[in-house]
């Protein structure tokens, strides 16, 4: 790995290292954290990347090849996926769902009912289209929401187990069972969405999503160490896997020595199911930076990145107005949604330093990412600990780091 000078890329050198001893004081020594990995590029050159703590329990320090569970960092893998198809003109963002999904036809909206009642549905008021899906304005939800009955349903069935009963399409026929929150455009509600989108995906292409992502993402883009199950020769990179849990502390999620992600899921899930590396998520930061293309591989045109990239909420509102989630990877104030990202509209609202236009999101492991295409910067953070929201870390990490922007 080459690294840039940080003065070459207007960075203050002596203000950007204040962040790995930062990170160390208050997140390693304290223990909040089992490691961290950081990495910050400007015009796709690297200008800092730091590792701390071990990888496993007791064992070797994380390093750039260490392997992490990037969850719902999955979703903007899912919905490039997606543009390519639209730009292939298989599907479009108006398409209606149901149109290659046709479980999905007969969904109504939640009225009465769940636990042992029928459900008692309103018909919706406007079909849901491709465009909800991406945005998380479909009326779906997640089972962890634990908010209404709707999300109860969820977890009776256990339909988002990835080593459960269901594969992809069982999964969408259940999903056709249980009604929607809300209409399709009403409001936003972080949800599975993606992972119905994953299915629009290997319908539309006729492919496998792990082979279309394989096949038609990570291949051209040299993102080698990503995928939906570690391979038995790179089983040693693989990070152990940490959650809090409230009267216990710090306990094992998953350890890396015996991973549920050795086996290949049955429920194959666009929205939180890969495995990536630090290096390799730079080089689809560096791809989206780049308007589509990296290395000489164009994947979409800019024009795709550049509609996904902006704000497509309804009437142009932003989360704080829409957001009916009790959880989801971002702040509501001064915040939009793209295709695939949330999208900072007003950094004055969203009371942190950053540009509007900026994208970005995160995954349930605490890992996140930005892009600032006005700046030329993004930013890859690595760790593993679930919950994601437990800790200020991507606040004050993106303070730090344009605190050391000095051009």
């Amino acid at each position: 790995m080459k690294l840039a000078k940080p003065e070459n890329q207007g960075f203050d050198a002596g203000r950007l290292a204040r962040i790995d001893p930062y990170l160390k004081a208050r997140y390693l020594d304290s223990g909040k954290l089992p490691h961290a990995q950081l990495l910050i590029a400007r015009k796709g050159e690297i200008v800092h990347f730091s590792s701390q703590g071990a990888a496993r329990e007791g064992g070797a320090p994380v390093d750039e090849g260490t392997i992490f569970r990037i969850a719902s960092m999955t979703k903007p893998v899912t919905s490039l996926a997606f543009m390519m198809l639209v730009e292939q003109g298989l599907v479009g963002l108006d398409t209606p769902v149901h149109h290659v999904l046709p479980e999905l036809k007969n969904l109504g909206v939640f009225k009465a009912g769940g636990d042992k009642a029928p459900f008692q549905v309103t018909p919706t008021e406007e079909p849901m289209r491709m465009v909800d899906l991406l945005r998380h304005t479909s009326g779906f939800t997640y089972s962890f929401q634990n908010r209404t009955n709707v999300d109860a349903a969820y977890r009776a069935g256990r339909i988002e187990d990835w080593h459960g009963n269901l594969d992809l399409d069982g999964f969408i026929a259940a999903l056709g069972q249980i009604p929607l929150e809300f209409s399709p455009g009403a409001e936003w509600n972080y949800s599975v969405s993606t992972d119905v989108l994953g299915a629009v995906v290997e319908r539309a292409s006729g492919m496998a999503l792990a082979d279309f992502f394989q096949e038609r993402i990570f291949a051209p883009l040299g993102m080698h160490d990503t995928g939906f199950t570690i391979p038995a020769g790179k089983a040693d990179r693989l990070a152990d896997c940490w959650a809090m849990v409230q009267g216990k502390g710090r306990v094992m999620y998953d350890r890396g020595a015996e991973s549920a992600w050795a086996h290949a899921p049955r429920l194959v899930s666009g929205g939180g199911g890969l495995l990536s590396t630090a290096l390799d998520y730079h080089r689809f930061c560096t791809f989206f930076l780049n308007k589509g293309q990296l290395d000489g591989i164009r994947l979409v045109s800019r024009k795709t990145v550049d509609l996904m990239t902006v704000n497509h909420l309804p009437g142009g509102s932003d989360l704080h107005a829409m957001s009916q989630s009790l959880f989801s990877e971002t702040t509501n104030a001064g915040t939009g949604f793209g295709l695939g990202f949330a999208i900072t509209m007003d950094p004055a609202k969203a009371m942190i330093p950053g540009s509007a236009g900026e994208y970005y999101w995160g995954g349930m492991f605490s890992t996140s990412f930005f892009i600032d295409p006005v700046e030329q910067l993004s930013m890859v953070f690595m760790t593993q600990l679930s919950p994601s929201m437990l800790y200020p870390i991507r606040r004050e990490l993106k303070t730090l780091i344009y605190s050391a922007l000095a051009d």
